[in-house]
């Protein structure tokens, strides 16, 4: 696996190892231990969750106020431009955010940690998202940045998404609730 490091420290690109012939691919989608190496050491993954998603439909800026999850996101249909946003108070990148595009022809996965807002919008006509979290789903906790909050000024590459209403209805950074 190639370790791909973003101008966030912390959210990586994890590029698997691909065998490929006449007859398809095979590649290891996760490795505990080549995982902890890589990004995490200790981290457990406790819930796989999966979306399909039509074009231009943006997810997020989700995050957990309690319960924070570190995710590992990868396609395996369609294409995405995934977004994480450092939402940690102290931090030297707080506010700052990296985009990546994540395929099922490009197969590489992003590792966005607790702390971290995280978001993608659909570029392909459809597409299919596979994701792991470090910890369980909490309702209760669960924050939204507003995905076009100026103080981001994240380029989404979609004029006019498709929101779900908690999306549209998001709080500005300014007025979010955040990590210290």
């Amino acid at each position: 696996m190639k370790v791909i490091e973003t101008a966030l420290p912390g959210v990586l690109i994890l590029e698997p190892r691909v065998f490929e012939d006449a007859r398809g691919f095979f590649l290891e989608s996760f490795n505990q231990q080549k995982f902890e190496e890589a990004a995490c050491v200790g981290c457990e993954f406790v819930q796989d969750n999966h979306s399909r998603s039509s074009n231009q439909v943006l997810r997020g800026l989700h995050y957990q106020i309690e319960n924070p999850q570190g995710k590992l996101v990868r396609v395996v249909a369609g294409e995405i431009l995934d977004v994480a946003v450092d939402l940690r108070r102290g931090s030297e990148t707080f506010g700052q955010h990296v985009t990546m595009t994540l395929s099922a022809d490009n197969k590489h996965q992003a590792w966005v940690p607790p702390g971290f807002g995280h978001g993608f919008v659909v570029l392909s006509d459809t597409c299919e998202v596979l994701y792991k979290t470090t910890d369980y789903y909490n309702p209760k906790a669960e924050r939204t940045v507003l995905w076009n909050d100026e103080a981001l000024g994240i380029d989404w590459g979609v004029a006019e998404p498709i929101l779900s209403d908690k999306d549209a209805k998001g709080t500005s950074l300014i007025h979010a609730e955040l990590y210290d």
